[in-house]
């Protein structure tokens, strides 16, 4: 199999795993009898931003497992995936409050469509970035601190949500825990 079908090959496996880890994180955090160390990473409300989180963690994840085989065969290979995992993070929210902007509520089957494509999308542009001439070192620096920022926000806001929309619970009115 040549360089470019490997790629595109795991892409694919990680798109999937992305879609399957973040549809199943909707609902540890619940089943786990709301233990702490698992809302890290899981959903804990109905907020829109606890559902970044189901883009977020399996995207980092799959970043982490796909490390080896992949960073031989790509350029930027963390500047790509941090990229891809922002597009993911950005796409939600703006699919989610432009629709809701009409409808005055939120529609589930747009809502888990919105999820699908953001991820599709996301890897896409990692893909991309993987074949964009290389960057400086410098940018694969900047790439791993704004990853690790992003997780640091997650974990942070999950227990320390500011009062904004986006982290209001839906159904209770409840910010984070």
């Amino acid at each position: 199999m040549s360089n470019t079908k490997t790629v595109l090959f795991l892409e694919i496996v990680g798109t999937i795993i992305i879609i399957l880890l973040g549809s199943a994180l909707h609902f540890t955090y619940a089943r786990s009898g709301n233990n702490p160390f698992v809302g890290f990473f899981s959903a804990v409300n109905e907020s829109v931003w606890e559902h970044l989180k189901l883009a977020f963690w399996p995207s980092l994840f799959w970043m982490v497992i796909s490390v080896l085989p992949l960073r031989k065969l790509v350029n930027n290979f963390f500047s790509a995936k941090t990229v891809g995992m922002y597009v993911m993070v950005a796409l939600i929210p703006a699919v989610f409050y432009s629709y809701t902007a009409f409808t005055n509520e939120s529609i589930f089957a747009i809502d888990i469509a919105t999820f699908f494509v953001a991820v599709i999308i996301g890897q896409v542009v990692s893909y991309r970035l993987f074949r964009y001439k290389k960057l400086p070192k410098a940018a694969e620096i900047i790439a791993i601190t704004a990853m690790i920022l992003l997780a640091i926000i997650f974990i942070v806001f999950t227990f320390y949500p500011p009062q904004l929309p986006i982290f209001q619970d839906s159904i209770t009115g409840q910010y984070g825990v």
